[in-house]
């Protein structure tokens, strides 16, 4: 009981104190191994003939691609990007959002991960129940956070492009080689009529994220809102007061991208020496990249995706 009981606490304090990049690994995981033990359990239960009643249970949780079902399961437009039941689908889906979420939150901030998973996810849920109506090919119903993850890999597109990742076995690519094969991917998937409502889901979910971005940097913020939802939700389990998110209207952004324009509003330029210091920072990460940083350079540039 002892190994359960550190497992559980383990879990809760990465909910409590990780990143949100942290978090929506550790939350994605968890599903995952709660599904597989609801498949466990129904096996032992009914004698290892539990496939029918888990892909029942599975889709009830799924994204219906038919209107009436959809209808009687409308949360599934939300579950469904949680939702993983191949380790493999599971694994790429989380080493992406890592690379492409790690990036994303130390430049425009971590309070920004959630909306733009979210939004990748309603959107590309959207595509696809969209595309279902028309593609008999599509499938019945929908489920993974890859849309969700390809809205991480615009941000990171439009935010970074030349940042480099280490992958294995192939060294160090850049961020915009990545994302524009997996663009590739699905674009050839879909002309080969090979998942088409997924693979659609998919660029619905990198074009929310670039959309996210260009937004951002015309001092439109859409994590805004969502956070207010999350603050107002907060509030009706707490006692205490939650914090509200608001943003001047034409209020300029930190420089949310590498060569692009400096901010002039007092909450982003704060000082002469702050901004040139900001500046100098992702202007090396540009020429050669996030590990070249030293711990003190992480350090601020944290600090400064935090304001």
């Amino acid at each position: 009981m002892s190994l359960f009981k550190s497992i559980w606490d383990d879990f809760q304090y990465s909910l409590r104190a990780g990143n949100m990049v942290t978090k929506l690994v550790v939350v994605n995981f968890a599903v995952f191994v709660i599904m597989k033990l609801i498949y466990l359990g129904l096996s032992i239960f009914t004698m290892g003939s539990a496939d029918e009643m888990y892909l029942s249970t599975l889709k009830f949780l799924c994204l219906q691609g038919e209107l009436g079902t959809l209808a009687w399961q409308p949360w599934g437009i939300v579950t469904h990007m949680f939702l993983h039941d191949d380790f493999l689908h599971l694994l790429n889906n989380l080493v992406a959002f890592y690379i492409f979420g790690r990036i994303v939150s130390d430049l425009i901030g971590d309070r920004r991960i959630l909306p733009i998973y979210l939004l990748g996810g309603l959107v590309g849920g959207v595509i696809f129940v969209v595309t279902a109506q028309f593609f008999l090919e599509v499938g019945s119903y929908a489920l993974g956070a890859s849309g969700a993850v390809m809205a991480l890999g615009g941000a990171a597109l439009i935010l970074a492009p030349d940042y480099r990742v280490n992958l294995l076995f192939l060294g160090s690519i850049k961020v915009k080689y990545i994302v524009l094969i997996l663009f590739l991917l699905d674009l050839v998937a879909i002309a080969g009529k090979s998942n088409t409502g997924g693979h659609a889901a998919h660029i619905g979910g990198f074009a929310t994220g670039c959309f996210f971005v260009y937004q951002l940097r015309d001092g439109r913020d859409w994590a805004v809102p969502i956070d207010n939802f999350f603050a107002w939700v907060r509030r009706l389990f707490s006692s205490k007061p939650g914090p509200k998110f608001n943003r001047p209207k034409n209020a300029p952004t930190m420089r949310a991208t590498f060569g692009g324009a400096k901010g002039s509003s007092k909450s982003d330029s704060h000082d002469g020496s702050f901004q040139e210091k900001l500046d100098a920072i992702l202007d090396k990460i540009k020429a050669q990249g996030y590990e070249s940083l030293s711990q003190e350079e992480k350090d601020f540039l944290y600090e400064a995706s935090q304001k």
